[in-house]
């Protein structure tokens, strides 16, 4: 069974930073391409960044510049770096993860994280 848990969020001002993480067990992140997600309220969820196992990363356009995704699979970690965070960011942020060779759906998924940008 593999399991998802993030953790990193809270309250912030416009401008300030956060570092979300992501942590597993049951498998390892080394054979898993993983995203965060957010969803802020009475909005769909909507994808913000992904790492794949190639080390290759792929961010929203409305993120870009300002959040950093990395991993470190000896910790079996995956990170959200928040930079020059604004109002609009704040969301409930998920961790999900799916493994490589088994499909395009992002099968596992975390409780979720808040983070909240005060102007």
């Amino acid at each position: 069974q593999v399991q998802l848990v993030e953790s990193g969020g809270g309250l912030v001002q416009a401008g300030g930073s956060l570092r979300l993480s992501c942590a597993a067990s049951g498998r390892t992140f080394s054979s898993m391409t993983v995203a965060w997600f957010r969803q802020a309220p009475g909005k769909e969820r909507d994808f913000v960044a992904t790492t794949r196992i190639g080390g290759t990363t792929t961010y929203a356009d409305s993120v870009k510049g300002r959040f950093t995704i990395s991993r470190d699979n000896a910790k079996n970690a995956v990170y959200l770096q928040m930079n020059s965070l604004k109002p609009e960011d704040t969301a409930v942020y998920y961790c999900a993860g799916r493994v490589v060779g088994e499909g395009t759906q992002y099968k596992y998924w975390g409780q979720g994280t808040q983070v909240t940008v005060s102007s």
